[in-house]
């Protein structure tokens, strides 16, 4: 490992180059260049991850740490690892700090693998609007996790709101294991569903999610049964027109799936580690058309697939907002006391 503290983006560059030759890594060996986008407080966790999903699918890792930004003097401190703690991953952690912090991409951009895919992750909450944020502009495909958030189902109708292909949401990857028990229930029957439930607490995105997916697969209206005694998406229930009923319950790391005129089966539904998420994500570099139908039908919002994939880069400068919003208030409370 080596650390640059105090250091530039020139300096990062050329040590990296140095520690590649030193191992003998290849850029050839790259599948595509990874950006995590974390608070400092995850970046271990955020590390693990991506170890992890490296092992399948070797990349370069940018870890972008962005940390005081009213800080006024800016300093770049980073750590590169070649083929070390990280796995196989070559892997840059960059911690950013002052205004340098708003200008992550002069420090991310001459590190990006040539001629491979970029994924952006948010390990936390993402910006508002990941369509003009760079370092979601410069990827083909971005990943955010809505339940990070304060509140993940406004969390996801924002993720809607700001939707183009190639985006995805790891709420979306948790219900993979569920969505492919649903399906293989309709192996050995034709019969129309007509009805659907999901039990799950009212702020859990995986449920919106798993009733958006069931709404537009099935053209109806899945009705969510509100429960607070299960931290997550619980049961999945579907009428049939031909009076079967078919329950998926969660129980630990089984579901016991009951059918109408059948005996109970158990069937695996394990919780994954956040590495083994990523990692399926990271299989797939095109747009997720059946994600995005989902999404649509959880917001209320069509035609999402049908999104230019085009994005542009609008930068934002927080500490000129925020005085913009303290001059209103200001304004507002002189106007008060007139």
């Amino acid at each position: 490992m080596i650390g640059l503290w105090d250091t530039t983006g020139n300096e990062v560059v050329k040590a990296l180059a140095a520690e590649r030759r030193s191992a003998g890594g290849v850029a050839s060996g790259m599948a595509l260049t990874l950006i995590v986008v974390v608070d400092e407080k995850r970046v271990r966790e955020a590390e693990a991850a991506a170890t992890i999903a490296a092992a399948a699918h070797p990349c370069r890792l940018l870890v972008v740490v962005r940390s005081d930004v009213e800080r006024d003097r800016n300093r770049l401190d980073a750590e590169i690892v070649v083929g070390g703690r990280l796995g196989p991953c070559e892997a840059v952690v960059t911690r950013m700090y002052g205004r340098l912090a708003l200008h992550a991409e002069s420090v991310v951009m001459p590190l990006l693998v040539p001629d491979v895919p970029v994924v952006t992750w948010w390990h936390g909450e993402p910006p508002e609007e990941i369509s003009t944020d760079f370092l979601g502009v410069v990827a083909d495909r971005r990943i955010t996790d809505a339940a990070q958030a304060a509140d993940p189902i406004a969390e996801l109708r924002q993720r809607a709101h700001d939707y183009a292909p190639g985006d995805t949401d790891l709420a979306w990857t948790r219900i993979t294991p569920w969505r492919t028990l649903v399906a293989g229930a309709f192996d050995t029957t034709q019969a129309r569903v007509t009805e659907a439930s999901v039990v799950a607490p009212p702020s859990d995105p995986t449920a919106a999610l798993m009733r958006g997916w069931l709404k537009a697969r099935l053209g109806i209206d899945p009705v969510l049964t509100a429960t607070e005694e299960f931290p997550r998406m619980r049961q999945v229930q579907l009428r049939c027109a031909n009076g079967d009923e078919l329950t998926l319950t969660r129980d630990d790391s089984v579901a016991v799936f009951r059918r109408t005129g059948q005996e109970d089966r158990t069937l695996p539904l394990v919780r994954r580690p956040l590495g083994d998420e990523l990692a399926e994500e990271l299989r797939r570099l095109d747009a997720d058309q059946v994600y995005a139908e989902a999404l649509g039908a959880a917001a209320g919002i069509t035609g999402l697939d049908q999104r230019p994939a085009q994005r542009v880069h609008v930068w934002k400068d927080p500490a000129t907002a925020q005085r913009a919003e303290a001059g209103v208030t200001a304004h507002a409370g002189a106007t008060a006391n007139e």
